[in-house]
């Protein structure tokens, strides 16, 4: 097993460094850290780990999040990104990391390793906890504009990602939307929850934003403009309601010890909402393991995603996904 980091995406790029040699000493896999060689090297000072499975190559140049993707690939041959992609396209190694532009890993994706055949679009699933189930979002940022025909197929892409990766029978299908009743939404929804409903999968209706972690749907299926949307905003109210809680048990009138048993069982039940508990997802429809992380990823996160990317060669979804494809 070899794994690809991009060092130069992201904005903690030494936590990446971090990470990505805290995930081959734990998981014993080799890796290839590509991006300016002087930083990697000056990064790897002090850390400890097997040489030999430790490989540099160096890019000296980064795709920006405010750049056109496309334009860029062609302009910059030597980001990180576009050496990465080359080297997984060379079957130099069995995945990539990337905390670096949604849009740049999304163009390399297409560009350089190339789709699946049939597929039209990549798209990016996310998997919110929930108190019944889980639930894997679908699309939650690579793609802003849309249509029925493609969130179609997005839905059927998760369908058998669901069914390949998570061993989900018959995974209930939803729309996201603003309201339950068939109708709602605009033309671009109403549209699609027409050709959800006549399709083969297990279509189950419009779901409410406010409904998501309360139900026993496996797949919501949206955009990925309003898909970004709504992870950031529960990631945002996590947030204010982790910093509330501790705020006010920091506050109350408990004795030290009581304090700290609260804090360890509300670290244990906000720990499957961390983002960097996952670290990563793949990017779908792409012929090749292509793992998005969050932009601020940290060490921890890097490490998650890369034990993600290990699962996810594993189980072999790419081809299985491309079997399936293939089939419909």
């Amino acid at each position: 097993m070899k794994l690809i980091f991009d060092i130069n995406g992201g904005d903690n790029k030494s936590e990446i460094i971090k990470g990505a040699i805290e995930a081959s000493n734990e998981f014993d896999t080799d890796i290839i850290l590509v991006g300016r060689e002087d930083f990697i090297i000056e990064n790897l000072e002090g850390l400890d780990y097997n040489k030999d499975k430790v490989e540099i190559v160096d890019a000296k140049d980064n795709i920006e999040n405010n750049e056109d993707p496309a334009f860029a690939l062609r302009r910059k041959k030597n980001s990180s990104i576009v050496v990465a992609m080359t080297l997984l396209k060379e079957k130099k190694a069995d995945a990539i990391i990337s905390a670096g532009s949604t849009g740049a890993l999304l163009a390399g994706g297409l560009f350089i390793v190339g789709r699946i055949k049939g597929i039209k679009r990549a798209v990016l699933p996310t998997l919110i906890p929930g108190n019944k189930s889980n639930t894997l979002v679908i699309d939650s940022g690579a793609n802003m504009d849309t249509n029925p025909d493609l969130l179609l197929q997005f839905a059927i892409l998760g369908d058998i990602f669901l069914k390949e990766y998570y061993k989900i029978e018959s995974p209930r299908v939803s729309l996201l939307n603003v309201g339950t009743e068939e109708g709602k939404g605009n033309s671009l929804y109403k549209e699609t929850y027409n050709k959800l409903k006549d399709s083969s999968i297990n279509f189950v209706g419009n779901l409410e934003a406010r409904d998501i972690m309360n139900n026993d749907v496996d797949l919501l299926v949206c955009d990925g403009f309003d898909g970004n949307i709504l992870l950031k905003s529960i990631e945002g109210v996590i947030d204010f309601a982790v910093k509330n809680v501790f705020q006010i048990i920091e506050k109350s009138d408990f004795d030290p010890e009581s304090k700290n048993v609260f804090a360890k069982f509300l670290m244990t039940k906000f720990k499957a909402l961390d983002a960097k508990e996952v670290g990563g997802t793949i990017l779908l429809g792409i012929d090749g393991n292509i793992i998005k992380a969050h932009g601020n990823s940290d060490s921890i996160a890097i490490k998650n995603a890369a034990k993600y990317a290990i699962n996810i060669v594993e189980s072999n979804i790419v081809n299985k996904i491309k079997n399936k494809v293939e089939e419909k």
